[in-house]
């Protein structure tokens, strides 16, 4: 099967600092890297190097075609990316040195995705093959919503959170992907729990406790995360989740699909980057952590 995904495209900028930035203070970085980031990129990638077959839908500016170029050398189908005016999207990311990171994002070419784009690459899905997106890129409910028609799998990471985007989303999707902070935002904002949504699974990450996976009609099942040391969690949820769709695009059930991508995702945060330190499958196979 194949996975289309419509997600964001960046420039990561990334910042060693001794601690995470205070309001008014100037801090002096110890450490500069520039490389490919971006929520969608960074699924993408993941899903790819998991030995998925990916379409990614999106768009760069001007100054972005170094961007698709990478996509493509890791493994990523980039015919739907569109070159449009608007700058490329970037990220300014401070890791301190705990691992622990702040993150401002520019959405630049991310936000004028046409649904003309998304329907074109839509297109040549089948059904079965799986939609993903976040919420960083304009054309999310156009995207679920004709994904849903055309009988694919329909998955949404509701990062960066924001309680009108999963709404708009919600009534399409079979799986949503959040973390705990994300999971409380929605239900406060919902006033239901996470597991009394309408979508058939969901999945809450923890961070260093691992996931839980709630499937309607089910127990709820815990997922222990794996005893590594993070140098930098930036795209950790990233990996996990595309790791996770890759797993379930290649017939997995999802109990083994969650395991893989906590592996991937254990071994991401002892990396330093995001989309060009993605582990790759065989990685993931012989990694002796837990």
């Amino acid at each position: 099967m194949a996975i289309y995904n419509l997600g964001s495209i960046n420039a990561d900028n990334v910042y060693r600092v001794p601690h995470l930035v205070g309001p008014g203070e100037t801090l002096a970085a110890t450490g500069f890297s520039q490389g490919l980031g971006g929520k969608g990129a960074n699924m993408s990638v993941a899903a790819a190097r998991a030995a998925a077959r990916v379409f990614h839908i999106g768009a760069v500016g001007p100054d972005g075609a170094w961007a698709s170029e990478r996509l493509l050398e890791y493994g990523v189908d980039t015919r739907h990316i569109a070159r449009v005016d608007e700058p490329t999207g970037h990220a300014n990311i401070c890791v301190d040195e705990a691992g622990e990171n702040d993150i401002v994002v520019f959405a630049g070419a991310n936000r004028v995705i046409t649904d003309a784009m998304i329907g074109a690459a839509l297109a040549e899905a089948s059904p079965g093959d799986s939609f993903v997106t976040q919420n960083e890129t304009s054309g999310q409910a156009y995207g679920a919503e004709t994904a849903r028609k055309l009988g694919l799998r329909v998955i949404y990471a509701a990062a960066p959170f924001d309680a009108t985007a999963v709404s708009a989303v919600m009534a399409h999707l079979d799986l949503l992907v959040l973390n705990a902070v994300e999971a409380a935002q929605l239900s406060a904002q919902t006033g239901s729990d996470i597991g009394d949504l309408p979508v058939s699974d969901v999945i809450v990450t923890m961070g260093s406790r691992g996931c839980k996976w709630l499937s309607r009609g089910a127990e709820t099942c815990l997922f222990p995360a794996l005893d590594v040391t993070p140098v930098d969690t930036t795209g950790a949820g990233d990996t996990f989740t595309g790791y996770l769709i890759a797993g379930l695009d290649r017939g997995m059930p999802m109990a083994q699909a969650i395991d893989l991508a906590t592996r991937a995702a254990a071994l991401m945060v002892t990396r330093v980057g995001t989309a060009d330190v993605i582990p790759d499958l065989k990685e993931i196979q012989d990694m002796r952590l837990g």
